[in-house]
């Protein structure tokens, strides 16, 4: 058998992926805090703003952007490359 196997080709997409997950969230999060610091501001009683919500935030976009990409990684790694030459 020719080329990667499928382990190889989900592993490779999915770290791709989940770099610019992870890059996003490095920059989102200053920037959720900073809004939502002042924008908690405003009200009487306020609630200190934790780590674990972004770190949880964070965590649920990466497994749902891992859970896209394996599921879409797989699709096109055990799919027929014949059946997409022959509608070309």
């Amino acid at each position: 058998m020719l080329g990667a196997s499928v382990s190889r080709i989900i592993f490779l997409l999915t770290r791709e992926f989940a770099k610019w997950v992870l890059i996003a969230n490095v920059i989102a999060w200053p920037v959720a805090f900073y809004a939502m610091r002042s924008w908690l501001n405003d009200y009487p009683y306020r609630i200190k703003i934790g780590v674990v919500i972004f770190v949880i935030s964070g965590l649920v976009a990466l497994a749902i952007a891992l859970m896209t990409v394996i599921y879409q990684a797989v699709k096109a790694a055990v799919a027929n490359p014949a059946d997409s030459l022959k509608y070309e």
